[in-house]
């Protein structure tokens, strides 16, 4: 027989497989996997954890609300904890695995409808198995004049599983929880509630106003474990007339600070509407280079090595992207602005420069930075502060420290949003390499506690690390947290640990 994967935490065999049988009914025998070789997908990890620790009970595949309903029927009789999944990409994060050893993960990967394009409000309707691939092919093959915003790894993803994990794009719509409006969860007791105007019989604004009556209940099933959300509203950004994308590079190494305090100013006023994206040599170098062909020497690769070596393709020691949107009429003068601005702070302006994140195209480009280190080893951490130089450059200096104790190249994209700043740090590894992996748990465990230490909070971690995030955040707010968990799932099945939240 075919060896079976472990059990959910204090559920016998028994009882496990009668929960199984039952699940068969609900979902067809098919969508129901129990054997370890058939988990394999749901076992891939990148982060710096061993997959043993992370390893689930099981897997099933629901395909409608009535699926997921009777799916947590189920586990409420048996209380088997459930860990909802996407399409299962939270690379760099956890991509599909539970946040605990033994869950049952609850693939929705099935559920993947476009249940609604409205092209003249800009809104669309989804389930969660839909990837940004599928909505984008839906949108071109229609020509519905519509963009959507993208994540890195914007093809194999979705929108809802993404803006569950409040993650974050290039464009104007780069906020993705800003730009959804309306969620139908389903809830541990199997009700099902519509947020905003959904609640209302017959409601035609459920994707058009956000708040509905009474207090406002979507942020709470976002970076949580209150609910299954089984469709998601989303706000579509009207293609521009036309768009320019510029390219700002300053090659001080210190010109990081005045790098955000323009970007910050011109986001502020409204000259510039989407992030303005700063990454660092290292992190473009990875594009062309491999870090073997840099260095052969121990520990990070030297500055003055990447900064030479990224010299030779044209990258600077900072480089800023961003895009000016609307009619040509439009753009003129506020190119003139931003390039006038960005040149008195010590910066070359390239007035006409490719970025397809910035302008609807889907690519997996993104991707290059694992054949810097190679072995698939990676952990991002996102640590937020305000769109000041001075924190930029504090954090610049954090980081570099902590990774260099470790060996690591710091590998960093600051991003500013509008009045915060997300320093958004890759650590790259072999995972396959034990000593590698030990390496970069250290490393990051190291690196969160040295910003958190400096008041520079983590806002999204991988399933390795949310425990201790949370605790940086008070037991008050912790409390709070535990408390509806009780009352929204009392048997604590919804992925206990997601996010540092237990009964």
């Amino acid at each position: 027989m075919p060896p079976r994967a472990v059990l959910p935490a204090g559920v016998s065999s028994t009882s496990f497989a009668r929960a199984l049988g039952e699940l068969r009914k609900v979902v067809g025998p098919a969508y129901v996997l129990a054997d370890r070789e058939e988990l394999a997908p749901y076992r891939k990890l990148m982060i710096p954890a061993a997959e043993e620790e992370h390893e689930p009970s099981g897997a099933v595949l629901a395909a409608s609300l009535e699926h997921v309903q009777g799916v947590l029927a189920v586990c409420n009789k048996y209380k088997i904890p459930l860990w909802p999944i996407s399409t299962g990409r939270n690379l760099g994060y956890g991509a599909a695995a539970p946040a605990t050893r033994g869950q049952l993960i609850l693939d929705l990967k099935r559920m993947d409808r476009i249940l609604a394009v409205d092209s003249v409000l800009c809104t669309a309707l989804v389930e969660p198995g839909v990837t940004y691939q599928q909505l984008h092919d839906h949108l071109q093959e229609r020509s519905i004049a519509l963009w959507l915003d993208f994540p890195g790894d914007g093809p194999l993803v979705g929108p809802i599983g993404n803006t569950l994990e409040r993650g974050t794009g290039a464009t104007p719509y780069g906020d993705h929880f800003a730009h959804a409006c309306g969620m139908e969860i389903v809830l541990a007791d199997g009700r099902v509630l519509r947020t905003g105007m959904g609640s209302l019989p017959g409601s035609a604004s459920w994707q058009v106003f956000k708040y509905g009556y009474g207090p406002y209940l979507d942020g709470l099933f976002t970076q949580s474990n209150f609910g299954v959300v089984t469709k998601l509203g989303l706000w579509l950004m009207p293609a521009p007339a036309a768009y320019r994308t510029l390219l700002v590079r300053y090659w001080d190494d210190q010109g990081l600070a005045a790098a955000v305090e323009t970007a910050r100013t011109l986001r502020l006023s409204g000259t510039i509407r989407n992030p303005c994206r700063l990454s660092n040599a290292a992190l473009m170098l990875t594009a062309a280079s491999r870090r073997a062909e840099l260095y052969q020497g121990s520990g990070a690769v030297p500055n003055n090595v990447i900064f030479a070596a990224a010299r030779q393709h044209g990258i600077a020691p900072w480089n800023l992207t961003f895009t000016l949107y609307g009619t040509s009429e439009q753009i003129a003068p506020s190119l003139d602005i931003v390039t006038r601005a960005f040149e008195a702070s010590g910066g070359e302006v390239v007035s006409d420069y490719h970025d397809g994140s910035q302008s609807n195209e889907l690519s997996l480009s993104s991707f290059s930075l694992l054949d810097w280190v190679g072995g698939g080893g990676l952990a991002w951490l996102a640590p937020v502060s305000p769109a000041r130089g001075v924190d930029a450059i504090r954090q610049r200096d954090i980081a570099r420290a902590v990774l260099g104790m470790y060996g690591m190249d710091y590998l960093a994209a600051p991003t500013v949003y509008g009045r915060d700043l997300h320093h958004l740090t890759a650590i790259l590894f072999d995972h396959d390499d034990l000593q590698a992996l030990q390496r970069a748990k250290d490393c990051f465990r190291d690196l969160a506690a040295a910003f958190t230490a400096n008041g520079y909070g983590l806002v999204r971690v991988g399933i390795d690390f949310m425990d201790q995030a949370a605790r940086s955040y008070g037991e008050t707010r912790r409390d709070v947290n535990r408390a509806l968990k009780r009352a929204l799932d009392p048997n604590g099945i919804l992925a206990p640990g997601k996010s540092g939240i237990h009964r």
